[in-house]
């Protein structure tokens, strides 16, 4: 069972990580992800990463960038395991490969938003040496029809 970890360049393991994200990000349909994921690859400088082994195991969307107050980060936009694959480490090999990625991008930072209800998600930061340092604040924009 060879195990991979990569980033998915093409439209193939971009398409194949889908299943794995749909269940973090369920309201994205399938027609929508490979688009979407491609837009933000332009855009944004987006990339998804993913674990492989038999199948995709765990996906992240990530992105490096920088703010003045922080200087160079990667942000973990998305990451997930499968639920057929939960505790079985495929999560923190990908949350490690991140790490270095990081390393590799020279930031100074990994960050990441998570939901206020994902408290087996927060566990698992805690867990991998993250500390909460901020809150986030956000609210919806009217716009006209």
């Amino acid at each position: 069972m060879t195990k991979t970890i990569g980033v998915a360049s093409t439209d193939a393991l971009i398409d194949a990580c889908y299943p794995v994200m749909a269940e973090l990000r369920p309201h994205i349909s399938r027609e929508e992800f490979l688009p979407l994921v491609k837009h933000l690859e332009i855009t944004h400088r987006f990339k998804l990463a993913f674990l492989e082994q038999d199948g995709i195991k765990a996906v992240a969307g990530y992105r490096v960038a920088e703010w003045l107050a922080g200087g160079r980060y990667l942000e973990i936009e998305d990451l997930v395991t499968s639920q057929n694959d939960r505790s079985r480490g495929f999560g923190g090999e990908l949350f490690d490969w991140l790490m270095a990625e990081a390393a590799r991008e020279k930031c100074r930072q990994v960050r990441l938003v998570s939901n206020v209800r994902r408290k087996d998600a927060h566990r698992f930061y805690l867990r991998k040496g993250m500390s909460q340092e901020a809150l986030y604040f956000s609210i919806n924009v009217k716009t006209s029809s």
